[in-house]
């Protein structure tokens, strides 16, 4: 293919960065549920959805929300985070995960990350740890998990809830472990890019501590008792507490039930892609080009991503002009928000930005996503070889 001249790069040939996973039988699931008026929560598919994360997560509860973003504005509510309080967290990461907690008052505390893996450093974190902390964030970031036994072991010796930013990791693991189980609370997306979505948007909130699931249920209807009176525990609901309206709708639910139930053909599809790209850029990495993710001991990635680093930002933006000239959207990932003006206003960074911002302008993601062609795949490989030439 000759695509040396973007603008007649037609649509239609555009290899994209990402498209919602779909696997054919949404239209159905869909279909059947408006000829059935089935819209409202708590109905089928969204106790279906419920009930399989319970299981396999082994979660002591699993709360469907309407995005990523409601499911860490619930674990800020549940955890009682209030005005004066720090939170401890990357700073490369997407908005949602710092504004939850500056929502309730609290003020951020940024801190490094490691090059290997863009996670948390988890040895810089005691440092920032003051007697004003409640909270320590994780990001796992493209699926692959930061070092959960380092940051358990010293969140408990402080006395400090860990929130598990998971939303990136549907089906990914630290130790055996699922993400988002070992926090107190986890918090998943379904958004469009995602693994799985619910059509577009989409969360899920994963309740670890038993003593935490009785409120978690009272936030997410409102602040009511209401899950109580839908089990019969009491004969009226009444306002009780914080919340908000953080149910995911049925249709969303149907969605994401199909997505479910083809999850093994869909990562299997995934990890084919992340492995073609791994193999057939290694030229690249052995010649010193570029750096590809790294699977620390420990990891079971779930093949969320395919990110390349490139020599600095100059080269990064030259690379992605290329791709794009050549019918190709390849895509830079956060802006580490503590150079943010909200981030300045809200928060600040504890100690050296020795890699978060280095780091992060070197980052250029490829596409990868489940109905990725295998002549899709071999373009984007073949561009990216070729800037070298």
């Amino acid at each position: 293919m000759d695509a040396s001249n973007s603008n007649s790069t037609s649509f239609e040939s555009i290899v994209p960065f990402s498209r919602i996973p779909i696997t054919g039988y949404e239209c159905d699931v869909i279909t059947q549920l408006i000829r059935e008026e089935g819209f409202s929560g708590n109905d089928t598919h969204l106790r279906k959805c419920r009930d399989w994360f319970e299981a396999d997560l082994g979660c002591a509860c699993a709360l469907l929300t309407p995005s990523g973003t409601h499911s860490l504005e619930m674990a800020a509510l549940l955890l009682d985070i209030r005005a004066g309080d720090e939170v401890i967290m990357p700073s490369y990461t997407f908005v949602s995960t710092a504004n939850a907690f500056v929502l309730r008052g609290a003020r951020i505390v940024f801190v490094d990350i490691r090059p290997d893996t863009m996670n948390i450093d988890e040895t810089k974190i005691e440092a920032a740890i003051t007697d004003r902390t409640r909270a320590i964030v994780v990001v796992h970031y493209a699926g692959v998990a930061c070092e959960m036994d380092e940051i358990m072991a010293l969140a408990q010796r402080r006395g400090i809830a860990v929130i598990e930013d998971a939303a990136q990791c549907v089906m990914a693991s630290w130790r055996g472990r699922p993400l988002g189980t070992i926090g107190a609370v986890g918090a998943f997306s379904f958004h469009e890019t995602k693994n799985f979505s619910s059509g577009g948007e989409g969360g899920l909130t994963i309740i670890n501590d038993p003593a935490l699931v009785d409120r978690s249920e009272i936030i997410r209807e409102k602040g009511t008792d209401r899950s109580r009176f839908l089990s019969g525990k009491v004969d009226k609901y009444s306002w009780v507490d914080l919340g908000s309206s953080y149910l995911m709708n049925e249709i969303s639910a149907a969605f994401l039930w199909v997505q479910i139930k083809a999850r093994d053909e869909i990562q299997a599809r995934r990890r084919a892609i992340h492995d073609v790209y791994r193999t057939e850029l290694a030229p690249l990495v052995s010649a010193g080009r570029i750096e590809v993710q790294a699977h620390p001991e420990g990891t079971e990635h779930n093949a969320h991503m395919f990110y390349i680093k490139l020599g600095d930002l100059d080269e990064r933006v030259a690379m992605s002009a290329w791709l794009k000239a050549h019918g190709i959207v390849a895509s830079f990932h956060y802006v580490p928000l503590h150079s943010s003006m909200a981030g300045k206003r809200f928060g600040h960074f504890c100690g050296s930005d020795r890699y978060t911002t280095v780091e992060s302008e070197r980052l250029l993601r490829l596409p990868l996503f489940y109905n990725m062609t295998n002549a899709q795949q071999e373009r984007v490989i073949a561009a990216v070889t070729e800037f070298w030439r």
